[in-house]
């Protein structure tokens, strides 16, 4: 078994369900001990389960938080010192869709919401991870952006514009602590398969889904959705110590999509 990242304490936003799940099944496989965050507790239980089946040695502690209320932030930070004394990573993942309308139609109360969790969300918790990392000296943070963040993708307002918040905050701060040791990074995934993805698809055609995903599709040079497992690969290597000099990016993982843009 590998162990990239033992006695490593990684956080993980968003780890009840989706790309968080399998985030921390892959990084629990890799050695880490983890802090899995998530408003779901059901959810939070079921990673565990999943967690432990990988890795039986390593430690994962559950903390139930809000990602937009900012002492909830804190209490994930706090309990992350409290357990290892130091946050060695922090996949910065919790997201929401939110509804799809053209702009004229999206409304202020979901546009406010999408970005409460999405933008707000990923800001607090860099706050508080980084003011932890500086004084460590060494550190690593991914954030989940999306094609969304890089790209108009239409009908998704308040998706787009937080998305490409955080591309913006993730290059910011790279700026900013690349020289205090610390390694920032986004992803932008494309169409993986996940819960919020199928929602996204029952959106665009409640009738007939699977029709709505074969169209989502086609314009991908690779004519298929992607896997949870190929994007927790990805963060993997980018907090790890392979990508040492990888500092202030943004990669997608959409099948080459982004390349027809």
């Amino acid at each position: 078994m590998t162990q990239r990242f033992a006695d490593q304490a990684i956080i993980i936003t968003g780890a009840g369900s989706g790309l968080g799940q399998a985030v921390a099944e892959r990084l629990a496989s890799d050695g880490a001990n983890l802090v899995l965050v998530d408003m779901n507790p059901e959810g939070l239980e079921e990673t565990k389960e999943l967690v432990e089946q990988a890795n039986s040695e390593i430690k994962a502690e559950l903390v139930t938080a809000d990602v937009t209320k900012e002492d909830d932030v804190k209490k994930y930070v706090d309990a992350t010192i409290s357990a290892f004394g130091k946050i060695d990573g922090f996949f910065n993942n919790a997201g929401i869709e939110g509804k799809q309308n053209l702009t004229e139609d999206f409304g202020l109360d979901e546009f406010s919401k999408v970005i409460a969790v999405n933008l707000n969300g990923v800001f607090l918790g860099m706050q508080y991870v980084l003011k932890q990392m500086h004084k460590q000296g060494h550190g690593a943070v991914v954030n989940t952006a999306s094609v969304g963040g890089i790209r108009g993708v239409g009908n998704q307002s308040g998706y787009a514009a937080s998305k490409h918040g955080v591309v913006g905050l993730t290059r910011n701060s790279a700026r900013e602590y690349g020289e205090l040791g610390v390694r920032i990074n986004a992803i932008a995934p494309g169409a993986i398969m996940t819960a919020m993805v199928e929602n996204s698809l029952k959106q665009l055609d409640p009738d007939n889904p699977e029709e709505a995903g074969k169209q989502f599709v086609s314009a991908n040079p690779m004519k298929r959705f992607g896997k949870p497992e190929e994007v927790a690969g990805l963060v993997s290597f980018l907090l790890s110590e392979d990508a040492g000099f990888i500092n202030g990016t943004v990669i997608p993982v959409d099948g080459g999509q982004h390349a027809m843009y």
